[in-house]
């Protein structure tokens, strides 16, 4: 397929105005009155049992079009069922001789039930519904006096509901009213979710109640068709039922979502921050789980080393290895700067995916870990509308043969790909080698001479940030190497790979590797609070409301930053696992290792006038946990490469670096601060933020 051009400035409505247009559309839609909005036809090639309009497989996959293009609001909210089943997992995760259930809340509209139709399903299943709230507004789940549910968080339910689907809010086991224990990524977080899958289309047993016999049955109602969605951690369990091939469970939606545990907490073999999933499980579970399930805790503990070694239990919260199970459409959000579940984590999964032919969309902002609500309401609430329509009600709206990417360029500045990456994109490699005395090496297509070298000193005092703002000056905690001034634009569009041949002074040594645009620029400040977000006290209502769930949510806008430069890919790695990626070994100090660091996958382009830079330094601060010595590290430079995946390939970067180059303002020469003190503002990046729970 063509890539889709990048508009052009003086082609492109303003932001604004498109979302005016788009907010008021899909208001139109919200308010009509009932009697405007008939109950959907049947879409085409659908079957029909007991007066039930389910749509086959051969519906859900024909091209050809339905008279019927978007679900409409025309059931009752306020009339809704709302009801809490159990549902029986089949494990005993906290021992007690009893097979796990797990809680189901359920809202669902009341007409179709009266009239014997069944309707499809979407699931977001969460350990936070109890701890910690979901959303921007961190809600919780409330329930009345008789323990009905009365509040789903966030607005699925608001908005879906209404338009004929039923919303499921699935507590993981050992969180909030679900039995067992949560082991964090494990075969009981995943089968918290699959088994209600199962139980959507009468596989799996439910039950009324926690610990009565009475069943539940979810087939007089549930079509069997499920979505699932969720941000973070939930988004990570649709990926892991997603990797199961679970029947039923036809497209997900993980925003910020994990695709390995392992790349989680560590990032070849090298600790990334508290590099233990135990203190998750705590952190989740219900005060009953905390009291039962220290063994679960002790035994993730024990399995999940510091020491970044592969071992059994990271293996099965790899969800990557079983993509060629997903039967799912997968339709991926992430924030190229999430420094929580970072970018790597879409981008080995996206990969995967592609590879075993799976039918793929992807969202990349430039936010941090934020919900696409929370950056482009308008745009996602109209898309993930006929996102659902497609896959679990077999509508042909045509957004399957829509542009695949939707790349965030600037602030609310948004283009679109065909394909992504691009057709044109191809792994480019370029090569550094030694500049002048007092700056930077050079980052070219040329090989370094036999024999050129770059040194380098650990000091977890500093960081990525520091690095690219002392990118000018030769200093003596990173190797820096950077391009001419580039005389046209250079896009990086995939995942890029740097080869590295150092030599230790000491038996322990972690590596960093980023790519940085050297340039001036306004960003979302991925790093404040809000990590590029700021919460308005205004509210706008998505769906319909009752007093005890309402539809109306802050509203956000973006928050910039005025930067120097910006990091747009990195990399980390224990030079331990040179020879063998599953297990750290001691290293002989005076010998050369050689190896390769994965990059996060990244969508960016490096403005005309901007410099592309490579750095290679040892612990990148507040991202990367120290070594047990800092050594000094000596890079061959002959044997040193970086291997970037640029659209329009090696020339695309030799038109980019030769000819004449805009020149840009000149940035304040003033010297950065060390230590906590920002750099000066000529020169600064964003700040980091402090990380915990995958929320």
């Amino acid at each position: 397929m063509p890539m889709r051009k990048r508009r052009t400035r003086g082609a492109r409505l303003p932001y604004g105005t498109l979302v005016a247009a788009a907010t008021a559309a899909l208001l139109a839609t919200m308010v009509a009155p009932a009697s405007a909005r008939p109950e959907p036809a049947t879409p085409s090639g659908s079957t029909a049992s007991s007066g039930t309009a389910v749509p086959s497989r051969a519906a859900l996959s024909s091209p050809v079009a339905s008279s019927v293009r978007e679900s409409r609001p025309v059931h009752s909210y306020a009339d809704a069922i709302r009801e809490s089943v159990w549902v029986d997992t089949g494990l005993d995760g906290d021992g007690d001789g009893r097979a796990d259930r797990v809680a189901v809340d359920i809202v669902r509209p009341r007409e179709p039930a009266a009239a014997g139709r069944r309707i499809p399903v979407i699931m977001d299943a969460s350990p936070y519904y109890a701890c910690c709230g979901r959303g921007n507004e961190s809600q919780k789940k409330t329930y009345d006096a008789a323990g009905d549910p009365v509040r789903f968080p966030l607005f699925y339910d608001n908005f879906f509901v209404p338009r004929g689907y039923a919303f499921v809010a699935v507590d993981l086991a050992g969180t909030s009213r679900s039995d067992g224990c949560d082991d964090v990524g494990g075969r009981s977080d995943v089968q918290s979710a699959k088994a209600v899958v199962d139980w959507l289309n009468g596989r799996a047993r439910g039950y009324t109640s926690r610990t009565g016999e009475a069943r539940a049955r979810a087939t007089t109602w549930s079509t069997g068709n499920v979505g699932m969605i969720g941000k973070s951690w939930d988004g990570t369990i649709a990926n892991g039922v997603a990797a199961t091939g679970v029947e039923g469970l036809r497209t997900i939606v993980p925003i910020g979502a994990i695709s390995s545990w392992y790349d989680y907490f560590h990032s070849q073999g090298a600790p990334l921050y508290d590099a233990n999933p135990s203190w998750l499980s705590a952190y989740v579970n219900s005060p009953e789980a905390q009291a039962r399930c220290g063994a679960v805790q002790d035994r993730i503990t024990a399995g999940t080393p510091y020491s970044g070694d592969r071992t059994a239990a990271w293996t099965e919260r790899d969800h990557v290895r079983n993509a060629a199970k997903v039967k799912a459409s997968v339709f991926v959000v992430h924030g190229q700067q999430d420094l929580n579940v970072r970018a790597n984590q879409f981008g080995q999964w996206w990969d995967a995916l592609a590879a075993h032919g799976v039918e793929r969309k992807i969202w990349l902002s430039q936010t941090g870990h934020v919900d696409p609500f929370d950056f482009r309401r308008a745009d996602w609430v109209r898309t993930l509308h006929r996102w659902f329509d497609h896959y679990l009600l077999g509508y042909e709206n045509g957004i399957d043969r829509e542009p695949v990417a939707d790349i965030e360029r600037a602030p609310d500045r948004w283009t679109t790909d065909r394909q992504w990456p691009p057709r044109a994109t191809a792994t480019t490699t370029l090569r550094p080698a030694p500049g002048t005395a007092s700056g930077p090496g050079v980052l070219g297509r040329a090989p370094a001479a036999p024999g050129s070298t770059a040194t380098f000193t650990d000091d977890p005092g500093l960081g990525e940030l520091d690095w690219a703002a002392r990118i000018d000056s030769a200093t003596p905690e990173k190797a820096g190497f950077v391009t001419r001034p580039l005389s046209r634009d250079l896009r990086i569009s995939g995942s890029s790979k740097v080869t590295v041949t150092a030599t230790p002074t000491t038996a322990t040594a972690h590596l960093s590797a980023v790519l940085v645009d050297l340039g001036p620029d306004t960003i979302r400040d991925y790093a404040a609070a809000g990590e590029g977000i700021t919460t308005l006290a205004d509210r706008t209502c998505w769906g319909a409301s009752t007093p005890g769930d309402s539809a109306c949510f802050k509203e956000t806008e973006a928050r910039t930053a005025d930067v120097g430069y910006t990091v747009v890919s990195r990399g980390w790695a224990d030079l331990g696992t040179w020879a063998d990626a599953r297990e750290e070994r001691p290293l002989t100090p005076g010998r050369a290792y050689t190896m390769t660091l994965d990059l996060a996958a990244t969508d960016h382009v490096v403005p005309a006038g901007h410099r592309l830079a490579l750095i290679v330094g040892g612990t990148d601060r507040d991202l990367l946990d120290p070594p047990s010595t800092l050594p000094t590290l000596t890079l061959d430079l002959a044997r040193t490469r970086a291997a970037l995946p640029l659209v329009g390939g090696a020339e695309a970067f030799v038109r980019a670096t030769t000819g004449p180059y805009p020149v840009l303002p000149s940035p304040v020469t003033a010297a950065p601060s060390l230590g906590d003190a920002p750099p000066p503002a000529g020169v600064t990046g964003p700040r980091l933020p402090g990380f915990g729970a995958a929320r």
